[in-house]
């Protein structure tokens, strides 16, 4: 697919099924097989950021899902996704950002299994530039929508514009039918899908400027504002004056909107029109260029500590090391062969150590997004075994804790976000806080194939059962049995799911399938934690699933431990397959399964997850 393409006309998957496959259905698992359609795209080769539009349309019940396959990697990058249905036809915006890596998109509709449910595709657009970027010469008008108001409005409007002096397309507002005080007009650009930073410019007119306020904002995902630029209050004439270039700096390290916002008093308010939206990654000027770029504080600690630096007079430090593949997703997060900073206590007999781990000096007044991996493991953790603080610059006794995690992640990497302000110029500082060896908090950014079930079902999986579903912790997984297991396995206060047994009858079964997944030619391995506990409890299999036929890979009957145990499953297929997870209820009611932290990744899975980890662990810090 090159850039500037279009696929137009329509392509749709729908819930109707033939005679032939409504009799194909199996009384308790439902339809045998998935409802769905994708579409794989030719190869793209970009050097320059560009964006992709989607024109779509979700009837009844159902999803939709835009995938980056990269060769060679095992998991799609999930780019976009939505389950909102609507009535008409929906634009969709993504930023691809610039790179080096051939890619294929990957287009995947899964319709609900309700009459009526449909997924369909109108018009797929790839082509150069943001996707802030918008001359509104096209019938989709790259995404910006108008927010309907009963009396003033965005339209499209025709005449030269400021880069097309002959013809062209304009966004206009007229106050002509405004009825009351302070009427606004507001035109919505779509949300950024990255981080973004640099100079947004724009063209626009205006006229009678005394009686309308013409403001530019930035809006987040939690629809807070923040005014980058307003209009001069001089009066003008009340004829549209020659068009006028702006340019304002847009530093959004989160996903926003840039909203343009016309209010007026009255109908003599005037009119205000915009075209020629353009953006670029650097900043406006060098006069007015903020003197930190967010990106600085940004490390993989591949090539060493970056702008981080070590706390000095502590018990012990953050050393970056690099581990043999293990239970570390094949070793550090970034790449599996790379270096992650560790925080351990070298054998010490000493106790309550602190290690602090302090980035570079933030600018104040801002508003910031953290991103980081992290990974737990110990016996005898604190309930702040890794936390992050904001330190004010001027007061160095002055911490603010933004975050902190005290449960053990059992090893597993962990993505977590966290929105911050600071008013002052500060830096970040993570806190490490352990008593043994093994307690440390490991740095690094989630990898698809990994379900802790605090969001859902996650994309990589879906239950064929109702009675299959999630839990919430604060009581004994699943059922209460004892305080002393109070808790789920991820966070201890999280989400797990688990077999009702309750709603079932002796023998009945439940399945839990993941996505299609791409075969490979060397082993592949499936991590998780099971539950089973209880008087009558049943059995909990794992199936591999190839064109239809099934084999079993791992299976366990009966009662096993009041704890959650640990599994790890390694499978070969050259061929695409899915996971399957199959619990069946046993003779009592007190019988319920569980399962949490399913992760698939290649293999080998290692021998002895312990001993793989600390001797690969004891050779890296050799």
């Amino acid at each position: 697919m090159s850039l500037s393409t279009y696929c137009r006309r329509f392509v749709s998957v729908d819930a109707a099924l033939s005679n032939d496959q409504q009799a194909d259905t199996d009384a308790e698992t439902g339809p045998r097989t998935e409802i769905a359609g994708a579409l794989l795209s030719p190869v793209v080769e970009q050097a320059e950021w560009s964006c992709l539009r989607l024109v779509y349309q979700i009837s009844g019940k159902g999803s939709l899902e835009v995938l980056q396959r990269t060769e060679g990697k095992s998991f799609d990058k999930p780019l976009w996704s939505s389950q909102a249905s609507s009535d008409s036809w929906v634009i969709s915006s993504m930023d691809l950002q610039n790179g080096t890596e051939p890619f294929r998109v990957v287009i995947e509709g899964k319709p609900g299994r309700s009459a009526g449910s449909s997924v369909a595709i109108f018009e797929i657009h790839i082509s150069s530039g943001y996707c802030l970027e918008c001359d509104f010469e096209g019938s989709h008008l790259c995404g910006y929508s108008n927010w309907w108001n009963a009396n003033v409005n965005w339209y499209v409007g025709g005449g030269a514009s400021p880069l097309n002096p002959r013809s062209g397309h304009m966004m206009y507002v007229d106050s002509i039918y405004a009825k009351t005080f302070s009427e606004v007009a507001t035109l919505v650009s779509p949300m950024t899908t990255v981080p973004m930073s640099g100079c947004l410019s724009f063209q626009y007119q205006r006229s009678e400027s005394s009686s309308n306020l013409f403001v530019v904002y930035a809006r987040d995902q939690l629809g807070q504002y923040q005014e980058l630029w307003r209009a001069d209050r001089e009066t003008q004439s009340g004829a549209f004056v020659e068009w006028t270039p702006a340019q304002v700096d847009l530093k959004a390290p989160y996903s926003v909107q840039v909203v343009f916002e016309v209010s007026f008093n009255s109908a003599r308010g005037g009119r205000v029109a915009v075209d020629d939206i353009s953006f670029s990654p650097e900043f406006c000027s060098k006069d007015t260029e903020p003197t930190f770029d967010p990106s600085i504080a940004s490390c993989d600690f591949e090539a060493g500590f970056c702008r981080y630096i070590q706390h000095q007079g502590v018990l012990s430090s953050w050393r970056r090391v690099s581990v043999k593949p293990n239970i570390f997703r094949n070793g550090d997060h970034t790449t599996g062969a790379g270096y992650f900073l560790l925080s351990h206590s070298q054998l010490s007999p000493r106790s309550g150590y602190v290690s602090r781990l302090m980035g570079p000096t933030l600018p104040g007044n801002m508003k910031y997004c953290l991103r980081f991996c992290y990974s737990l493991r110990g016996f005898n953790q604190t309930d702040q075994a890794l936390a992050v603080y904001l330190q004010q610059q001027q007061q160095s006794s002055s911490q603010e804790k933004i975050w902190t995690q005290g449960e053990n992640s059992r090893g597993f990497w962990i993505t977590t976000d966290v929105t911050f302000q600071t008013s002052q110029p500060a830096k970040l500082v993570f806190v490490s806080t352990c008593r043994g060896f093994w307690e440390c908090g490991v740095l690094s950014m989630s990898l698809p194939g990994h379900c802790d079930f605090e969001a859902g079902l996650c994309a990589t999986l879906r239950t064929s059962r109702a009675t299959t579903r999630t839990g919430r912790g604060g009581g004994d997984p699943p059922r209460p049995r004892t305080p002393a297991r109070e808790e789920t396995h991820t966070t201890g206060l999280g989400h797990y799911l688990h077999m009702e047994a309750s709603s079932m009858l002796p023998g009945q079964r439940v399945r839990l399938l993941s996505r299609p997944l791409r075969g490979s030619k060397g082993p592949q391995c499936l991590h998780f934690y099971y539950h089973m506990y209880g008087s009558g409890t049943g059995q909990l299999g794992i199936r591999l699933r190839t064109d239809g036929a099934e084999a079993l890979l791992w299976q366990l009957s009966g009662e096993q431990s009041i704890a959650w145990l640990r599994a790890t499953v390694e499978y070969h297929s050259d061929s695409q397959h899915q996971i399957v997870f199959e619990a069946t209820r046993g003779s009592s009611v007190r019988s319920d399964i569980a399962i949490d932290d399913i992760i698939l990744e290649g293999g080998p899975c290692p021998a002895s997850i312990t001993d793989s980890y600390r001797d690969s662990l004891h050779e890296s810090l050799e």
